[in-house]
């Protein structure tokens, strides 16, 4: 017990490491904290610094040594270590820090034979309700034909109101026991959703439901690379006004975000760099929000304002969201970009259709189902599937050799 728990302390602080969480001061207080010590009245303390370089310069070497100190010197107060550290988070609100234009980054290998194969579900969270249990079948089932690489998870992760907390019973009752099929068991990188902020938003970003559950890992904006594709998750929520403004009964937990004009301001500035920057041939960003929709939601307006002037200028090739609880594919009139929305993973909306050009309009359809991709260095391969396994569209795109 001890030894897991001392993996739990490296692995909380490696997560601070990486995303460079910090206190947020308010009212001109300083935050003050008690630790208890030793009831020998001894007070032992490891101090380290100048040490950010990516585990170069001795730097594990030197992580390791401290790891055996703390073994020998803290074993017994692991699960009390734990504890703190949760409440020095919970009480001071810790946010994401983005600095130097660089969004959090993962690395993701692909199959030997250069295919990247995904899933990709959104609005699914319901105990099982409204077909998500037979969505998540039928997943299971074209996922054992097609060996996917990961899974991609749209937000609004769990209904109504998002987790209670790490303990909510909610996480397994909704993800861990619905998704069980063995081809469902990869991983799964998730983005939040406007009713994922209504609870708290804190708990889905925790390390502790990756313990819980492998498979799941959940950020508020980050950038997953692969030998054929750069993925770029953004966080959209925090971008609608009216979840500020005219929230009605609802209550939002925007811990992380405010000041939320900076917030925005930073990571629509570190999207761009990071586009500018990517040599990848497919740049494909996900989101919860929609951008084009003919669904219920229809077009965000505050996402067309300020987040699609940056996927065209920087030639993303697909925007895939969730938010209408349907499947959808709407291609741009004056540039290559494509909207996908793969929104039925469990409660849909049937009729709710708006009046759409059909020369944009390649797909609606307001039924429960997921997307695939598949994706080689200069082809991709998108297909949806409803609710029995039926394909509903399908689409294709290839780029030539010399392609930039």
């Amino acid at each position: 017990m001890a030894s897991k728990n001392l993996q739990n302390i490296i692995l909380l602080y490696k997560i601070i490491l990486i995303c460079g969480l910090c206190l947020v001061y308010s009212k001109a207080e300083l935050p003050r904290f008690e630790h208890p010590i030793k009831p020998d009245g001894s007070l032992s303390i490891l101090v380290v610094g100048d040490w950010g370089r990516r585990g170069a310069y001795n730097q594990t070497e030197v992580a390791a040594q401290e790891a055996v100190f703390q073994t020998t010197s803290m074993a017994s107060k692991n699960l009390q270590n734990i504890i703190l550290l949760y409440k020095i988070i919970l009480i001071c609100g810790l946010c994401l820090v983005y600095s130097k234009a660089e969004l959090p980054r993962f690395e993701h290998p692909i199959k030997p034979d250069g295919l990247l194969s995904i899933l990709v579900v959104g609005d699914w969270g319901r105990r099982g309700a409204y077909n998500q249990t037979e969505v998540a079948a039928q997943m299971a089932k074209i996922g054992d034909q097609m060996d996917p690489d990961f899974i991609i998870s749209t937000g609004d992760n769990f209904y109504e109101d998002g987790l209670t907390g790490i303990e909510d019973p909610a996480f397994e009752e909704s993800f861990s026991n619905i998704y069980l099929g063995p081809s469902l068991q990869k991983q799964w990188y998730s983005v939040l959703g406007n009713h994922d902020y209504r609870g708290d938003v804190l708990a889905q970003l925790d390390p502790i439901l990756g313990q819980k559950d492998s498979k799941w890992l959940c950020l508020r904006s980050f950038i997953l690379n692969t030998d054929v594709a750069e993925f770029f998750f953004i966080d959209t929520t925090p971008f609608v006004d009216k979840y500020f403004f005219r929230p009605e009964d609802d209550k939002y937990d925007w811990r992380g975000v405010l000041p939320r004009e900076e917030y925005l301001s930073n990571q629509l500035k570190d999207l761009d760099t990071a586009l500018k920057e990517s040599s990848s041939n497919w740049k494909i960003v996900v989101g919860h929000h929609t951008l084009k929709s003919a669904g219920d939601h229809g077009i965000t307006v505050e996402l067309e304002e300020r987040l699609l002037p940056v996927l065209q200028e920087n030639n993303v090739d697909l925007y895939v969201n969730g938010h209408d609880h349907c499947l959808e594919h709407i291609s741009s009139p004056d540039s290559p970009l494509q909207f996908l929305t793969s929104g039925g993973g469990s409660k849909a909306w049937r009729g709710n259709v708006r009046p759409w050009s059909p020369e944009e309009l390649k797909l609606y359809y307001d039924g429960q189902g997921f997307m695939t991709m598949k994706l080689t260095k200069y082809d991709v391969y998108i297909q949806f599937y409803d609710i029995v396994g039926d394909i509903l569209h399908q689409w294709s795109r290839s780029k030539g050799l010399y392609s930039v």
